[in-house]
């Protein structure tokens, strides 16, 4: 009897175990997430701006990926991971109870957890769904996700996922950019020893960071490659020969080619996008010609360090230039360094364009039927100054004034008086509405100095404006052509913005009007590019800022030359002695031919 009910109670205890363990196990798998999710599996990856020709010119992302299917990783890599990571890989169903026990004989010897005995499924699941944290009920939920991963998908698509999942370190997140980052080239072209160094790291991407400790990065790799060449992976010639590749010195991070574009279509497109633009996995094809950018920032640099030969240094230059017939900017310089000063002089500098601005007040003229041939009066003119008392009287360049000329020898000639008349004749009123049709949206003060330049502006405008001459129609200046998802699929296409604004007997006028500038006037140095060319120098008080802005049959192109500080760039440093050099040597050289040309 007694032995029965010592039974009947052993019972009862196993009873009440088994069921406060069922119990535990229900608790613990019950909310499980839905393995039916990684079906939709789509990584943060980054988003990459391509320049109009094709060539990649910049990633945006909070961690750097670009996910890459299974069967472009190389079976090195997949040989050389399972080596490290999981040897039995291949032989278990998500779980290695083998594994696992050795794992936990190592930790109860320690009297901690030391060795984690987790497969590569495991890993996985954890990356994907669970808390890094260290417990029972993680590692339990971790099994029971792994073993539902290997029923549903194959073992080259688990470690596809786990191989653009993982952290690699130096900000490299899936295998694609850490090929990029550590060895700067595609995954798919990975041989063996780089296949081994990165299958080392996302155990412990610091530790092993060839950056910062290139020698336990060397150790690592040596045992994932013995242990390659022990699983008969690898054989013992390929062994050998791998040991002796040196390991990366320096990141490959990628430094945009364009960084004052690539700056200003962010600020652009992150309202509209916001997170997705760094996650998404957008392909962003932008307007820029790489051709044209790598020749303005050349000739914008050479331009600077020809001026600072014979000036004090500090000089800074911007260039724009925009396809007349699509408004597509195909090149944009904001300064001389952006990693050094990130201020966009095309975008955000306000400047007095000096007579830059002048073709606004002839343009008010033609719009009142005066045409390249009419006469104003150039002779002196005077105006109540700021103070009383005051005079102002607006004198020209070389001190002369020319009496009657023609419209078309006032503006080759720069005439300030002949302007200041003519401004007053048409009134102030129509020469601002004008420059604001045509595209300045600065804010511009009313007086009579706006007629030389006196009220800022930013050069991107000033081109757009300019662009306007050239065809009549005003361009919305556009960053980029269309923007594709991770899946290939176009959500947003930046077609052409084109206004009509100037009749084709204005825009004959202001041609004949802006050719006489070059064939006669302050820019004759463009001649030298033997073809049909259009613009206006100008040149701001005690030489501060110096422009030259123009056009030929396709480019609306700008130059601004000054220094942050607004002080003088050098003594008779003028739009044609300081800006124009620089205009005419990027006219020499962009490509006569861009993808525009090609599919108008």
């Amino acid at each position: 009897m007694a032995k029965l009910k010592k039974m009947t109670a052993v019972l009862a205890v196993l009873a009440v175990s088994i069921g406060f363990l069922g119990g535990f196990l229900y608790w613990t798998v019950s909310d499980l997430p839905n393995i039916k999710l990684l079906e939709e599996y789509a990584p943060l990856e980054s988003s990459r701006v391509y320049s109009s020709d094709g060539k990649i010119i910049a990633e945006l992302y909070i961690e750097r990926r670009t996910f890459v299917p299974a069967y472009q990783i190389p079976d090195y890599l997949k040989k050389a991971l399972i080596s490290v990571e999981d040897v039995r890989f291949y032989q278990h169903s998500g779980v290695d109870f083998i594994g696992t026990l050795r794992a936990l004989w190592q930790d109860i010897k320690a009297g901690g957890f030391v060795q984690g005995g987790s497969t590569i499924t495991q890993q996985l699941a954890r990356m994907l769904f669970l808390k890094p944290d260290k417990s029972i009920k993680r590692k339990i939920k971790e099994a029971a996700l792994s073993m539902q991963i290997e029923r549903r998908y194959t073992k080259d698509e688990i470690l596809g996922m786990y191989l653009n999942q993982a952290y690699f370190g130096a900000r490299a997140y899936g295998i694609e950019a850490a090929s990029e980052t550590y060895f700067g080239k595609p995954a798919k072209e990975l041989n063996i020893a780089e296949s081994a160094l990165l299958a080392s790291m996302p155990k412990a991407p610091s530790v092993y960071s060839p950056f910062k400790n290139p020698d336990k990065a060397r150790e690592r790799r040596s045992i994932v490659l013995r242990q390659m060449l022990d699983n008969q992976f690898i054989t013992e010639s390929q062994y050998s020969d791998a040991k002796t590749w040196p390991v990366p010195a320096v990141p490959h991070f990628r430094k945009y080619d364009a960084p004052y574009f690539i700056e200003t279509l962010r600020q652009q497109l992150e309202p509209k996008y916001g997170n997705s633009l760094y996650t998404g996995g957008f392909k962003i094809i932008s307007t820029l010609d790489s051709r044209m950018q790598q020749i303005a920032v050349e000739t914008v640099r050479s331009g600077i360090t020809s001026l600072e030969r014979r000036n004090r240094p500090g000089i800074e230059a911007a260039l724009v230039a925009i396809d007349i017939r699509t408004g597509y900017i195909k090149a944009l310089v904001g300064g001389s360094d952006f990693w050094k000063n990130q201020y966009n002089r095309a975008t955000q500098a306000l400047r007095q364009p000096g007579s830059a601005f002048k073709p606004f007040v002839f343009m008010a003229a033609v719009d009142k039927g005066m045409r390249a041939d009419s006469y104003i009066d150039d002779s002196p003119i005077s105006f109540a100054g700021a103070r009383k008392g005051q005079r102002w009287t607006p004198r020209n360049y070389d001190g002369k004034y020319y009496g009657n000329v023609t419209m078309k020898t006032a503006l080759s000639k720069s005439l300030n008086a002949a302007t200041i008349r003519l401004a007053a004749d048409v009134g102030l009123d129509n020469v601002i509405k004008v420059a604001q049709r045509l595209g300045i949206r600065s804010k511009l003060q009313r007086y009579m100095t706006l007629a030389l330049g006196a009220s800022d502006v930013k050069l991107m405008e000033m081109v757009a404006a300019y662009s306007t001459f050239a065809t009549g129609s005003h361009p919305t200046p556009m960053m980029y052509e269309k923007i594709l998802n991770r899946d290939g699929i176009v959500i947003e296409e930046g077609k052409p913005v084109l206004e009509e604004i100037l009749t084709p007997k204005n825009v004959e006028q202001m041609k004949i009007l802006l050719k006489g500038v070059v064939d006669e006037g302050t820019a004759t140095r463009a001649k030298e590019l033997k073809r049909p060319v259009y613009g206006k120098t100008g040149t701001t008080n005690k030489y501060t800022d110096a422009w030259f802005i123009g056009f030929d049959d396709r480019l609306a192109v700008g130059v601004w030359v000054g220094r942050d500080n607004h002080k003088p760039i050098g003594l008779r440093e003028t739009g044609s002695q300081a800006a124009l050099p620089i205009w005419i040597e990027f006219m020499k050289k962009a490509p006569l031919q861009t993808p525009s040309d090609q599919n108008p």
